[in-house]
């Protein structure tokens, strides 16, 4: 089966990591073809970095409020770190919004938290040493941290927040959980899951792969993500150069696949692959999979 997203970044052969937000897939491709063996698929993403986010917020002391734009009626400026002060609207009964639509209010608030504040750590984990003998943990509570205001006003400075949110998609010991959200196993993190991925393949193309690899999706424009990926993947394949290509283009990062399908679309090759809608109607979808193979 062919796979668009290795058109994009202009390679036929590649391996590529797609960070959503429901989900992250790892896909070797060969001469355009997807290596069905190798390709995975795992929850941590986009929306779990903001369910790690909503348990950040709830577990802290004092809990960090998340009160989405609409619910407001007015706030008062406070210092940093000092409860909120404001007033909030009401709605007569019958006329309140949906719960759907305060997940989404709230979760606008998240993304623009990830998009301003959340990061990755490097170069090595945040749970380690640095060379000073001291705690990356230490290190990351007083050094690099962000403001940020919530929508009542409550504002902070957030040190070791920004990291830990985004530390478990390498480091499973790192991850919050609960009865709601429980904590990934260790074969979901991304380090581990490219090394399964690589495992399922021929020996012979696994050094082209890690010297074509393509990283895409909304979830992986957080700051350090391609810098943390590089190191990780250095330190489980010593030998082989690992080279990392991602669009600087916000738009070209997100839309990666509707690019590649795009410019595979125009290829002459690809055309003998179409499927009419005469086909489709005579053969029924399982027409896709035996055409596309």
């Amino acid at each position: 089966m062919v796979t668009s997203p290795p058109f994009s970044a202009g390679k036929a052969s590649a391996l590529v990591i797609d960070v959503g937000a429901a989900s992250t897939s790892i896909t070797p491709v060969h001469d355009g073809l997807m290596l069905k063996k190798g390709t995975l698929r795992c929850p941590l993403a986009g929306n779990y970095i903001s369910d790690q986010l909503r348990l950040i917020f709830s577990t802290s002391q004092p809990p960090i409020p998340l009160t989405p734009h609409y619910l407001i009626n007015s706030k008062t400026p406070v210092d940093a770190g000092a409860p909120s002060q404001a007033s909030y609207r009401t709605f007569p009964a019958g006329t309140e919004p949906h719960s759907s639509f305060r997940a989404l209010q709230e979760e606008r608030i998240l993304t623009e938290f990830k998009e301003s504040v959340v990061a990755v750590w490097g170069p090595n984990r945040l749970a380690g040493h640095n060379q000073h003998g001291g705690t990356n943990l230490d290190t990351a509570r007083t050094q690099n941290a962000r403001p940020f205001e919530m929508p009542d006003g409550y504002n902070q400075l957030f040190g070791l927040e920004r990291y830990r949110a985004t530390e478990s998609l390498f480091d499973v010991k790192m991850a919050l959980s609960d009865a709601s959200h429980p904590a990934p196993t260790p074969n979901q993190t991304l380090p581990q899951m490219i090394a399964q991925s690589l495992s399922q393949i021929d020996v012979d193309i696994r050094q082209h792969l890690l010297s074509n690899v393509v990283v895409v999706g909304g979830s992986s424009l957080i700051y350090g993500f391609n810098e943390r990926l590089k190191q990780e993947l250095e330190a489980m394949y010593p030998g082989p150069r690992v080279r990392i290509f991602s669009p600087g283009s916000v738009v070209e990062r997100k839309f990666s696949s509707w690019i590649g399908g795009s410019i595979l679309a125009s290829l002459g090759t690809f055309h003998q692959m179409w499927i009419s809608k005469k086909e489709y109607d005579e053969h029924g979808p399982g027409i896709v999979e035996k055409r596309c193979k």
